[in-house]
């Protein structure tokens, strides 16, 4: 997506593959809505990000459970550490079970 840049830190696996990545938005920049059938972990490193589901300043950390769906973006800009692909359907975003 135009504005939105990903450095992968780590992969395993091909098509639903576990990755740990740095993102940036642009100012006013987004990504489409999409799902993480293996859940999904973002840290707010700077700036502030947004989806459907609220706005999250600097130090924010979000977990998306598995089959999640969002629509983010950011207005201001941000920097995130994002992990996909990692939480089992039947952990919760700690890893207990659920």
């Amino acid at each position: 997506m135009a504005g939105v840049e990903r450095r992968l830190l780590d992969r395993r696996g091909a098509e639903l593959a576990r990755a740990t990545s740095i993102v940036r938005y642009a100012p006013g920049s987004r990504f489409e809505r999409h799902s993480h059938g293996g859940g999904e972990e973002i840290l707010v490193l700077e700036g502030i990000f947004q989806d459907d589901h609220g706005t999250y300043p600097a130090g924010s950390w979000l977990g998306n459970p598995p089959g999640s769906i969002h629509r983010p973006w950011s207005e201001p800009g941000c920097t995130i550490w994002v992990k996909t692909g990692h939480l089992l359907a039947s952990q919760g975003p700690d890893g207990a079970e659920a």
